[in-house]
């Protein structure tokens, strides 16, 4: 039983690092593209409303990835709770970087200057 815990939560883990990879793939992508086509657009000595249409799409696609950033990143936070409800909170999966903490020192200072505040 436990065997087949572990191997339907490697097979989940390997498909979630891949979404995880290819939304920050196409983030970087994107964030490319936004980049070349005002530099483009004034290399070929254009107006600047030449182009705006596609140039704000691109940003509005971005804004877009960000978000299913943040749902990839929640889907993982939900699948990593199921992990320890099933039994395999032991167990790493090879997620190649370190998860922070849920409040970073960082955070935990600017949440006590708010609450100061």
């Amino acid at each position: 039983m436990l065997k087949e815990r572990r191997k339907a939560a490697e097979t989940v883990a390997t498909a979630l690092f891949a979404a995880e990879r290819a939304i920050d793939q196409a983030i970087s992508c994107t964030a490319n593209l936004a980049g070349v086509m005002p530099i483009s657009r004034a290399e070929a000595n254009l107006s600047a409303m030449v182009g705006q249409d596609a140039l704000t799409d691109a940003i509005e696609t971005m804004r877009a990835l960000g978000q299913a950033r943040q749902s990839i990143i929640n889907t993982h936070k939900q699948l990593s709770l199921t992990q320890h409800d099933i039994g395999l909170s032991a167990v790493s999966f090879g997620d190649s970087g370190e998860k922070p903490a849920v409040l970073t020192e960082g955070r935990r200072r600017a949440a006590t200057l708010v609450r100061a505040a």
